[in-house]
Formats: structure tokens, C-alpha cells, sequence
């Protein structure tokens, strides 16, 4: 049982529980572990909180961008990002639990830098695309904040507002949307 596995775990518990849920004896018990097995990699629980964190920006964000990122076609690289992040079914569990403790001391830093990179990502194929710096940005925020809306608004209709069966014509629809006018 080695440090990945309860940072995991722990990932596993906001996910379904928020951060209340990320408690050692119960991830100790998911994971037939012991409680001696937590202290040996942890130091105490906020270690793992940040340990869980850390996962979920990397595998949510840094492991998107490091797959996406040698797509030399900007324009490629936006619609590679919409399926990886709105085009595929995902639960967005985890991402739902963080924002909803988004003002939390632990929680509010890695949200914020999860965000920047983001937004950042984006809004760098929007300059590789022609957009100055501003509009760039504006594009970015505009496509990152549909995407956050989107999973809220799914969490809070069951699934029913946008169905698996209409993911694709929203997502032409959205890259409409978001694409910079030619010559722009």
C-alpha cells in the first residue's frame, strides 16, 4: 500500500463525500489498510487532503494538457480539449466536491491555480490563432466557464440537460461558438 494508493482513495472520498469524507479510518478500511499504514506516508490528514489534491490537478489538468500539447493546430488542439472535457461522459464528481468547497483554506489555492492553468492553456491556442492577448483571454474564460456550468448544471439535472446523445451537436455548436472570426 504505498502513498498513491491512499492519495487515491482519499480522491475517491471527496469525490463522493466532500472533504468531511476524506477521514483515515474509513479510506484505511476501503483500502483493507491499516491506520499504521496512513502514518507511515502521512503525517497527519491535511498531508493527505494535499496529497488528493495535488493527484486531482495533475491528472485533471497537467496529464490533459501534456496529451494535448503536441498538437501543433491550434484550432486541433481547442476540439481535442472539448472531447477530452465535455464531449465524453465523464463524472465530474471530484472537480463538483472541490468547487463546493472552494473557499476552503487547503481547497481555494489549488483551485485557483488549476483555473489560471487552464485558462492559460486555452487561451494560448486562441493567440496561436491570431486573437491578441485580451481577446484571447476573454475566449478562454468564455469556453472555461461554459464547461464549469455545464457540470454543475448536469449534477443538478441528473444528467437530463444536456444527454449523452446531444454531446456531439453541443460540441460543434460550442467550437462555433468560441472560434475566433477569421482574420480576427
Amino acid at each position: 500500500m504505498g502513498r498513491d494508493d491512499w492519495a487515491d482513495a482519499a480522491l475517491d472520498a471527496l469525490a463522493d463525500g466532500g472533504l468531511a469524507a476524506v477521514a483515515v479510518e474509513p479510506i484505511a478500511a476501503r483500502l483493507g489498510a491499516t491506520k499504521g499504514s496512513f502514518y507511515w506516508h502521512f503525517a497527519n490528514r491535511d498531508a493527505l487532503v494535499e496529497a488528493a489534491l495535488a493527484r486531482w490537478a495533475d491528472r485533471h489538468t497537467d496529464a490533459v494538457i501534456r496529451e494535448l500539447d503536441p498538437i501543433t493546430d491550434p484550432a486541433e488542439r481547442l476540439a481535442a480539449l472539448l472531447d477530452a472535457t465535455i464531449g465524453r461522459p465523464v463524472a465530474n464528481r471530484a472537480e463538483l466536491a472541490l468547487l463546493a468547497h472552494a473557499d476552503h483554506p487547503a481547497v481555494a489555492p489549488v483551485l485557483a491555480a488549476v483555473t489560471a492553468r487552464r485558462v492559460e492553456f486555452i487561451a494560448a491556442a486562441y493567440q496561436q490563432m491570431g486573437c491578441t492577448a485580451r481577446d484571447a483571454r476573454h475566449r478562454a474564460v468564455l469556453g472555461y466557464t461554459a464547461h464549469i456550468g455545464l457540470i454543475q448544471a448536469q449534477r443538478a439535472t441528473a444528467g437530463a440537460l444536456l444527454p449523452d446523445a446531444d454531446r456531439p451537436a453541443y460540441l460543434r455548436f460550442l467550437a462555433g461558438v468560441i472560434r475566433p472570426p477569421a482574420g480576427d
